[in-house]
């Protein structure tokens, strides 16, 4: 039922919750917690959102001279329609750059979008580009330390774009992990903007399997495998242009796109350059403009409802990590407060439904053929998981994104119900792969912190270990190439946070305590730093609150020290916390403030927030006093 009162949890075993409690961990009960946490937040970005809509085109609202050097450099016929006509003129804020493979295809969109706009009868100006930097080339690099922070940083070049406010609408073009929610932070920033998200598509899956290359990977980490053959295992899988085939961060911004209503249905996963691929983006902007032209605004798409949809989809489908902060502060952009209580009480009653490497063995392109995101949507939709009556870019209701996209006639499209081709990929509510969603809270006297169980074998999901403790992930690498590591442990790498250095990913970690593991030693990472979608198989406590370099108990902590991880009880805790409470804490390490440009982000580092309130520098949406930890 839409109503969400019969949500189909019974053979979930989750009706023996106590009533109020599961309540709250249904998809209309977060809304409705969320509505009324929200209310004044909400009111006020609402008051500013009306205040910024005009009738009319924008170009109405500014000086000739204004005017002017808007149309300058435009061929003549596109200048005298826009001097002379209402209709729509696009702006476009894209993330292009040759580096990012999941990027490079927007080389050639600017010139193909003004076409389309121009042949539909409006038209497409570039307003901005915004950085994007790919966490694959930064990763155990000193870049990565800037990762988190690109976020905000496009946010504001975004904004920079859009501030020339000659626009009726917003074309935005970005896929991989800061860049869609730095831009969905800068779509709610201008929320009276219709605002549209255009993909580029997944490259073609590659010569090796996912399962081949994480192989190969812990291999060469062990010294069983040398860096030819590692380089040769990567080339295999990273090979084209195109979004990377896991369902990592980029891949699960594409999945949340669409639950929210932004993007077209389907529009996810068609690849680069193929024929579906250039329909999609063709019909885009056909929505563009119409969308435009009636003024549907990004505010009226994006609230409570839909942002919960995307929770419950990040959860059933075992999504990023990542996630988990961005929307944070992409909701609170909106004037929506959520937290990460929020995400586990849904996942006690949203279950796990579809199985994407590094959840499973499938990646993206299989996940797609499957049925992909739109039968996974179907799915939830059915047994009333999701909120049906939503305002998004292509009707009043989520049912159009159950469907798919099927070519018809010569350069249209038409969409077809999803249903799932595999279930070893996409199951349904009744025959779920586990119980509960992908990710979830941890809590205790160490603190908060989030785990992705999605991965985790269901034996590795409790343990209690002694701590090895690292001030960063290469004292670790560096101890287990001394064998110091070769024993039941709980790998503590601390200073890791926002505060600390930015809070990088910390996978150079995984192939050597996922090797450990499978030589059957009980290990996990607890940290305040990062992982992504691409966290794998040993448990993870990450983005810890409060950090080391803000007084956590994680700066107290020395080797020996006894650690419990819990995923059935939610449990993170030390023994003996409280003779813990009374050491000294460790020094911060100085030395990764300089080089590969960090230097020139100290003011983030000294003014950003927690990771249970997004780790933002945007503190004036409502965060710091709803935010968790």
């Amino acid at each position: 039922r839409s109503d969400g009162k019969a949500i189909a949890v019974t053979a979930l075993g989750h009706l023996r919750h106590h009533e109020r409690a599961h309540q709250g961990g249904r998809p209309h009960g977060r809304a409705r917690q969320g509505r009324k946490r929200s209310a004044a937040s909400r009111a006020t970005y609402l008051t500013r959102v009306n205040k910024a809509t005009h009738s009319g085109t924008a170009r109405d609202r500014v000086s000739c001279s204004n005017l002017a050097h808007a149309v300058a450099a435009m061929p003549v016929p596109s200048k005298q329609l826009l001097l002379s006509d209402a209709r729509p003129n696009l702006g476009i804020i894209t993330a292009y750059n040759d580096m990012l493979s999941a990027h490079q295809p927007y080389e050639h969109y600017p010139p193909l979008l003004r076409q389309l706009a121009t042949e539909l009868g409006g038209h497409a100006q570039v307003a901005g580009s915004v950085p994007a930097m790919c966490d694959g080339i930064t990763q155990g690099q000193a870049g990565m330390d800037l990762s988190l922070f690109s976020r905000d940083v496009i946010a504001m070049a975004a904004a920079v774009g859009l501030s020339h406010n000659v626009y009726d609408g917003v074309i935005y073009l970005g896929i991989c992990d800061k860049i869609v929610p730095g831009l969905l932070i800068a779509a709610a920033t201008f929320g009276h903007l219709p605002a549209i998200f255009i993909p580029s598509g997944p490259m073609p899956t590659g010569n090796i399997s996912n399962k081949q290359k994480a192989a190969v990977r812990q291999a060469h980490a062990s010294g069983k495998a040398s860096r030819d053959e590692l380089l040769a295992s990567e080339m295999q899988s990273y090979h084209s242009h195109g979004t990377c085939t896991f369902y990592g961060t980029a891949n699960t911004n594409q999945m949340l796109l669409e639950l929210m209503g932004l993007m077209l249905p389907g529009a996810s996963f068609a690849n680069p350059d193929s024929d579906l691929r250039l329909r999609l983006t063709r019909a885009a902007v056909a929505r563009a403009m119409s969308n435009s032209q009636a003024r549907l605004r990004f505010a009226d798409i994006v609230n409570v409802k839909s942002l919960v949809n995307a929770m419950v989809g990040l959860l059933a489908s075992g999504g990023s990590t990542n996630s988990a902060m961005h929307l944070l502060v992409c909701a609170a952009a909106a004037g929506i407060q959520i937290t990460w209580e929020d995400y586990s009480d849904l996942a006690q009653s949203v279950p796990l439904l579809a199985r994407i490497y590094p959840n499973g063995t499938a990646d993206v392109n299989q996940f797609d053929a499957a049925g992909g995101i739109n039968a996974l949507i179907a799915e939830l939709l059915a047994a009333g998981l999701l909120h049906k009556e939503v305002t998004t870019i292509v009707g009043s209701d989520l049912t159009a994104y159950a469907k798919r996209p099927q070519p018809q006639g010569k350069t249209d499209l038409c969409w077809q119900p999803a249903k799932s081709c595999d279930n070893n990929i996409i199951r349904s509510v009744n025959n779920p792969f586990a119980a509960r969603g992908g990710l979830q809270m941890l809590s205790g006297n160490l603190g908060q912190a989030i785990i992705k169980t999605s991965a985790v074998d269901p034996k590795h999901q409790r343990l209690s270990a002694p701590a090895q403790v690292f001030d960063s992930q290469e004292a670790y690498m560096q101890a287990y190439a001394q064998g110091e590591c070769s024993k039941n442990h709980v790998a503590v790498v601390r200073f890791q946070g926002p505060r600390a250095n930015g809070m990088p990913e910390l996978h150079k970690l995984m192939p050597l305590l996922g090797e450990l593991q499978d030589a059957g030693y009980s290990v996990a990472l607890v940290t305040d730093g990062r992982l992504s979608g691409a966290s794998g198989k040993v448990p993870a406590a990450i983005h810890l609150v409060p950090e080391a370099s803000t007084g956590g108990l994680l700066a107290k902590l020395q080797d020996g020290d006894m650690v419990h991880l819990d995923t059935a009880t939610g449990r993170l805790e030390v023994d003996a916390a409280r003779d813990i409470a009374a050491r000294q804490p460790a020094s911060q390490p100085t030395a990764q403030d300089f080089g590969c440009g960090r230097e020139l982000f100290t003011t983030f580092r000294s003014q950003v927030n927690s990771a249970s309130m997004g780790a933002s520098l945007f503190k004036d949406f409502g965060l710091e006093a709803k935010g968790s930890g």
